[in-house]
């Protein structure tokens, strides 16, 4: 019967799925193969979702306390904070509030995932099977997204993620992302995700974790000599270079040169410190790549930026 070619046909591709997404890590470097044979599963995995159709978005009723807590959310999301006004309403209106307790499974590895999450308060852990046992791999907390994955390529669960403490978190189906989100975020990071891989600072991050920090970069430009940084002044940024060039002054003399995927800004990120020298532009227009301080904290190994600042500034 055609019916049960087509469910067989869809079980086997399930299965054959499940079998590709091993982990995050597997997952990601799958897609980081960019030939004839991604182009080939991506125009059958985003079947329907890739066709262009009359959206209308759905609207979940608020109070004025839930939306204001959802701005706060949203506001300090990689993913939705620098939608347009439009754009961050619609969100707002689709999104749902969930409230877990401790030991809830929110997402199960395996399965098809039709929804992202947006965490406001409370702690998730992301676990996968590891040699027959599973093991936390990823911890998530407030303004983190997870479940993104999915709904960006199309994929099973990746990890199966559950409430360690009683937690609030927000979830958006799959059509009002595709609508607003995805594509932007799909494109920005493909975009940087080769530049960054070969940073060397940023060489010990998965494909995953180097999509994250993707979403979480700002684009800035500068003409030639223009300051970017002053020796001096408080710290609230690191920056990577990614086009032009820029040296560095420490009282006035010349100390470091920077060329496209170079990094500064660091020392007074770890060291609690204020700017160690100035770093002024000598190619422009230059393009920086920059994090916040907060969120450069929370994305990359401290510990070992501080390992190499200590050689590289000894």
């Amino acid at each position: 019967m055609p019916g049960d070619a087509e469910k067989k046909d869809s079980d086997e591709e399930s299965e054959e799925e499940e079998d590709d997404v091993v982990d995050e890590a597997e997952f990601e470097a799958q897609l980081a193969n960019r030939g004839k044979a991604r182009q080939s599963v991506s125009a059958e995995a985003y079947g329907e979702w890739n066709k262009k159709k009359a959206f209308t978005p759905p609207v979940h009723e608020k109070t004025d306390e839930q939306r204001d807590r959802l701005k706060g959310v949203l506001g300090g999301s990689f993913m939705f904070k620098n939608l347009d006004p439009s754009e961050f309403n619609i969100i707002i209106g689709a999104m749902q509030e969930l409230t877990l307790e401790p030991g809830s499974e929110i997402i199960k590895k395996g399965d098809n995932g039709d929804t992202l999450y947006v965490i406001e308060t409370g702690v998730f852990d992301c676990s996968i099977p590891i040699e027959g046992e599973w093991k936390v791999v990823k911890t998530c907390r407030a303004g983190d997204v997870f479940g993104e994955l999915a709904l960006l390529y199309n994929a099973p669960r990746a990890a199966t993620v559950t409430a360690t403490e009683k937690s609030t978190s927000w979830s958006l189906d799959r059509e009002t992302f595709s609508h607003i989100v995805k594509e932007a975020a799909q494109n920005k990071r493909n975009k940087y995700d080769a530049f960054l891989s070969k940073v060397p600072l940023l060489s010990s991050m998965d494909p995953y974790e180097r999509s994250q920090l993707a979403d979480a970069l700002r684009v800035e430009t500068a003409d030639a000599g223009s300051i970017i940084v002053t020796q001096g002044e408080e710290g609230n940024k690191f920056f990577i270079l990614e086009e032009g060039a820029a040296v560095a002054k420490k009282d006035g003399a010349q100390v470091m040169s920077y060329n496209v995927g170079d990094y500064f800004g660091e020392l007074a990120l770890i060291r609690n410190t204020t700017r160690a020298a100035t770093v002024e532009v000598t190619t422009g227009p230059a393009k920086l790549l920059s994090i916040d301080s907060v969120t450069f904290k929370r994305l990359l190994d401290v510990s070992e930026i501080a390992k190499r600042a200590d050689e590289m500034y000894k």
